[in-house]
């Protein structure tokens, strides 16, 4: 009996869950089946029908007005979250396997980056950006996602480091390695998994940000999330045209989760526990 009631409660459990799951992807299947219709078909009263005839044409669209946009954002995603991982990951070492006096009060100076709001820096950021030369330019987003993102790749870095074990780099040392040549010929061979979470946040992160995108660049260094607004702006809207543009827009960072999804969580779980 009690057997039997397990099963229901867990049939149950699933249930919600698909209905949760089902309830989450309904502004998905309005994205794909309005992103498929034609301009003329798409009012508020049948905007749950399926397509009377499939048009690709907001596709084609919407590549033709986004394909620069999309590039910048390739650029940016790519660019910041490499440079930032490396950086955290140097980071992570010195504060995991080098500390020195004061190692623990820097770090958490660090980590009080992560608490700042995107709003709270925008001014100063806009100005230091300004000052330099860098405003309106790929390059200055670059700089501040970078910048910003250190804090949080720093304690991914320092986390996953702290589970290697130390008789690793007194052996190292033993066999003539530097202070660098512990970190590239062991410590780096080891960050693998740490790579792969950092590099799946910070270009989830930089991908879908807006704020600094619209305030920090020009036009000829807009990312993909401007552009999205800049399609669905205006009184007369074919929306079929922005949808297939946020579809677009979604399908990196899908492809990432799809096949480095299972990475990312062993990763977080192999800094979990300390043995």
């Amino acid at each position: 009996m009690r057997k039997i009631n397990i099963n229901i409660n867990k049939k149950l459990f699933y249930a919600f869950l698909t209905l949760l799951a089902l309830i989450y992807l309904i502004p998905l299947y309005m994205a794909l089946v309005t992103s498929l219709k034609n301009p003329a078909d798409i009012n508020l009263l049948t905007s749950w029908a399926l397509p009377k005839h499939i048009n690709f044409g907001g596709f084609t669209q919407a590549f033709s007005l986004l394909k620069t946009d999309v590039s910048n954002s390739l650029i940016l995603a790519f660019s910041a979250t490499i440079i930032s991982a490396f950086v955290g990951s140097i980071n992570g070492y010195v504060f995991s396997k080098n500390k020195f006096k004061g190692s623990e009060t820097i770090f958490t100076l660090l980590l009080f980056g992560m608490f700042i709001p995107y709003q709270i820096i925008l001014i100063p950021l806009f100005q230091l950006l300004k000052t330099i030369g860098l405003y309106g330019s790929l390059t200055g987003l670059i700089l501040a996602h970078v910048i910003y993102g250190i804090p949080i790749v720093t304690l991914i870095f320092r986390n996953f480091y702290d589970q290697i074990s130390n008789s690793i780099m007194e052996s190292g040392r033993l066999d003539g390695a530097g202070y660098f040549g512990l970190y590239f010929r062991l410590i780096l061979p080891l960050s693998i998994p740490g790579f792969v979470v950092v590099g799946i946040w910070q270009f989830t992160q930089i991908w879908n940000e807006f704020l600094w995108g619209i305030t920090l660049t020009r036009k000829s260094a807009n990312p993909i999330t401007v552009g999205l607004a800049q399609l669905a702006g205006g009184q007369a809207v074919s929306w079929n045209i922005p949808m297939a543009g946020a579809l677009m827009a979604a399908v990196p960072v899908l492809i990432i989760y799809i096949f480095l999804g299972k990475y990312f969580i062993k990763g977080l779980l192999s800094g979990s526990v300390k043995e």
